[in-house]
C-alpha cells in the first residue's frame, strides 16, 4: 500500500505530470527536460528523482548521460495501468502539447549546458501566469 500512496503523491504535481509526458515522447537528460519547460536544474532534477524513485522511471548512463526514461519492463502491473491511465488523460491537453513541441527543439548539449541555463536564468524575466 505505502508504494502505492508513493506513486499518487508523485502524480499529483503538475510539473512531475509534465516531465512524465516528454518522457513518453523519448527518453531525456536533464537539460533536455531544462529546455522543455523553462525550469532550474536543480527542479528537473528533483523532479526526475522522485518519479525514479516511484519506480516510473529507469536511468541509463552513457558517458557523461544521464538518460531517464519510463520503465516500461521493470514496472508492476498496477503501475503500468496508472501510466497508461495518465498518458490517455493528456490527449488533447494543450500544455502537454506545448511541451512536447519544445522537447522536440531540445539539445543534448552536456555538463555545460547547466551553465549555459545558469547564466540565461540571471537575464530572464520573471513570466506571469495565466
Amino acid at each position: 500500500m505505502r508504494e502505492l500512496v508513493k506513486v499518487y503523491k508523485v502524480l499529483s504535481d503538475e510539473s512531475r505530470l509534465r516531465v512524465l509526458n516528454l518522457l513518453l515522447e523519448r527518453e531525456c537528460c536533464v537539460c533536455e527536460v531544462m529546455q522543455a519547460l523553462d525550469i532550474s536544474q536543480s527542479k528537473a532534477s528533483r523532479i526526475l528523482s522522485a518519479l525514479y524513485d516511484a519506480g516510473i522511471l529507469t536511468l541509463r548512463r552513457d558517458g557523461l548521460w544521464a538518460l531517464y526514461s519510463i520503465d516500461r519492463d521493470g514496472m508492476d502491473a498496477y503501475l503500468k495501468d496508472i501510466v497508461e491511465a495518465t498518458t490517455r488523460a493528456f490527449k488533447g491537453n494543450k500544455v502537454m502539447i506545448a511541451d512536447r513541441e519544445r522537447l522536440m527543439r531540445a539539445e543534448r548539449v552536456g555538463p555545460s549546458c547547466v551553465k549555459k541555463m545558469r547564466n540565461a536564468d540571471t537575464i530572464r524575466q520573471p513570466q506571469t501566469q495565466s
